[in-house]
């Protein structure tokens, strides 16, 4: 019997949010008044997968960026692959470009015998800014090994080699590998994708809700021991360094917190399943990455999460003259 096929690719939603107006999850506040504010949606799921708080709508589709990356690596484990410690993380990542990360990626290059120009992620720097200075400091430029996305690219065509699928067309959403990563999304989530688009990277995209997104974290983390799922759950929370970076709020919460599966998204979507089968997925409605700290701190305070990282994870202070005069902080 041949596979299923999964549904007709459909052109994304003009808004990734409902057409109502979301509510506030972060206020901007400078010396006392509040200048500015994010709003967004953010859902909460109990131990037994219900939805226990919603703010905003929740159902809508939207673009999970980055957070999509552990389906991404269990389609790859998959479709075939063998990958496990550092390496299977690094396939999930957002890496923050630091010489390990960028050794790694070159290392598992050349273990599959590939050429770094088969990469069709885009040239980049580091994502971390501190990295970045460094890293320009030495006289080095935009490299596809350095962009953040290389870990998984290099997984995808990695596969992509052993099963002898063609190398070039590793990011149509119709190649084989593509088609099984679409599977793995919408198995996790619960739900159909709403829409396929192209990330930052290049890589097929696939648009679900934050209780989708919610449901697939809470699914990775508590999976029986040995699938797919579970194998990129556990490389992650063993090596939370590979996923982010050493300065990175995923890092500090998969490694303080034991147990805990993190992954953040570009445009500020962020998604987190606890040992105990609670999860949470948000997303900012304009995209602002400075929002995540706060927020992300506060939904963990509301899940009782006790840790002195839920603290250092929400501190974001804004400077006036060059010294501490107010923060952003949640609303809710």
């Amino acid at each position: 019997m041949p596979a299923p096929q999964p549904p007709q690719h459909q052109p994304a939603p003009t808004s990734a949010l409902s057409p109502v107006v979301p509510p506030v999850l972060a206020e901007v506040v400078r010396s006392g008044f509040v200048e500015g504010r994010h709003r967004g949606a953010l859902v909460v799921l109990a131990a037994d997968g219900a939805v226990e708080l919603a703010l905003g709508d929740v159902t809508a589709p939207v673009f999970p960026r980055s957070a999509n990356k552990p389906m991404q690596a269990a389609g790859v484990l998959r479709s075939g692959l063998e990958l496990a410690g550092e390496r299977l993380a690094l396939a999930a990542a957002s890496h923050s470009g630091e010489p390990f990360h960028r050794d790694l990626v070159r290392k598992m290059l050349d273990e599959y015998g590939l050429d770094p120009a088969l990469l069709q992620c885009p040239p980049d720097l580091p994502l971390d800014p501190e990295e970045r200075d460094t890293y320009l400091a030495s006289g080095e430029a935009p490299d596809r090994v350095t962009m953040n996305c290389s870990g998984k690219h290099t997984a995808m065509l990695a596969v992509c080699a052993q099963r002898g699928w063609p190398l070039e067309t590793y990011l149509d959403p119709e190649h084989p590998l593509q088609r099984t990563i679409h599977r793995v999304v919408e198995e996790a989530a619960g739900e159909p994708v709403a829409a396929v688009g192209t990330d930052g990277c290049g890589a097929p995209l696939m648009a679900i809700s934050l209780v989708g997104l919610a449901r697939a974290f809470r699914a990775f983390a508590s999976a029986e021991p040995g699938s797919a799922e579970r194998r990129v759950a556990d490389a992650m929370r063993a090596h939370p360094e590979y996923v982010a970076g050493t300065r990175r709020a995923d890092t500090w919460l998969m490694r303080e917190v034991p147990g805990t599966l993190s992954k953040m998204g570009a445009e500020a979507v962020q998604a987190v399943a606890l040992p105990d089968g609670r999860a949470l997925a948000f997303k900012v409605e304009d995209g602002a990455t400075r929002a995540l700290g706060p927020v992300l701190a506060r939904a963990l305070t509301l899940l009782g999460v006790e840790s002195p990282v839920v603290e250092r994870i929400g501190r974001t202070p804004l400077l006036g003259g060059g010294r501490e005069v107010g923060e952003i902080r949640a609303a809710f």
